[in-house]
């Protein structure tokens, strides 16, 4: 063959970074190794992976067809590495979740699967669920747990579990004892919310859809337990998954409003993009979730 791992490694993380130096950096080597290696790839086949703007480098659509293949093989290429070396685990897995589900479940699962996979490695990253879509389907994550829908043409959307938010209020709230809320008197109250582009908000937003333009939007927070110190400290009501209030609830420090006449149900998803290869680790965790 003609081209080799390193400059597949190389081709990989400049796609990622759109920046040689930045890519020398992630991969512990000179720049100047780097840009060759990438240059050297490019000259065999007689073609380019990148279009050039200013110091920035690119994909092109000829880059974005191989980065998959590219991204498999290396996948591929870290597996027989492991068999070589007498490894038990999976290597590295790189895991996208947003804020309820990296918090409150993925964690648990996360240190379940290095207990029982000692020798592997898992990079967590939290994110809001389009941050999460935008590093799939750039090839930056092997999986995403989130809380919000997902339509990207380029990748896979597997139903997970089970979720449902919860409004809430301080014990001291004047709807605090109130035994059931309308919709009437939720439009005089002032909203503590997650931001645009949270699953959480997603689906707040899709509740209120027919009165999004009444709402008193006084505060979004990107972060549950920033929101529920605000709603605590009166300034507010709020709107978050069960999962992250459940000690709160228990210790009364924060009240459940009932609210039968809103859909607040929704799901978890796990995704990954419809070209990635499932790594032994990769399968090993999804059966695990």
């Amino acid at each position: 063959m003609k081209f080799t791992l390193r400059q597949l490694e190389v081709f990989v993380a400049v796609s990622r970074t759109q920046s040689v130096t930045h890519a020398s950096e992630k991969l512990v080597m000179k720049a100047l190794v780097a840009s060759t290696a990438l240059s050297e790839l490019e000259k065999q086949f007689d073609t380019l992976l990148f279009d050039r703007v200013g110091k920035s480098l690119r994909i092109n659509e000829l880059g974005q067809e191989l980065l998959p293949h590219a991204v498999e093989f290396l996948d591929r290429a870290e597996e027989i590495k492991n068999i070589l070396e007498g490894h038990a685990g999976y290597g590295l897995l790189r895991i996208g979740a947003t804020l309820t589900v990296g918090n409150y479940l993925a964690t648990i699962l996360v240190a379940k699967y290095l207990h029982e996979h000692p020798e592997s490695r898992v990079k967590l990253d939290v994110h809001n669920t389009q941050s999460i879509i935008r590093q799939i389907a750039n090839h930056e994550l092997d999986l995403g747990l989130v809380e919000g829908e997902c339509n990207h043409q380029d990748i896979m959307v597997n139903k997970w579990v089970g979720d449902e938010l919860i409004i809430f209020c301080s014990p001291n709230h004047l709807l605090a004892n109130k035994k059931r809320i309308t919709i009437k008197d939720l439009l005089k109250e002032r909203w503590i919310l997650r931001e645009s582009g949270s699953g959480t908000r997603e689906t707040f937003d899709r509740a209120f859809y027919n009165y999004h333009s009444e709402l008193d939007i006084r505060l979004e927070l990107e972060h549950t337990e920033a929101i529920k110190l605000a709603v605590e400290s009166g300034l507010g009501i709020g709107c978050i998954s069960r999962l992250a209030l459940k000690e709160n609830l228990k210790q009364g420090t924060l009240i459940a409003l009932k609210t039968p006449d809103l859909d607040l149900f929704r799901y978890f998803y796990f995704l990954w993009h419809k070209q990635k290869y499932q790594s032994a680790g990769m399968r090993a965790f999804l059966s695990l979730c």
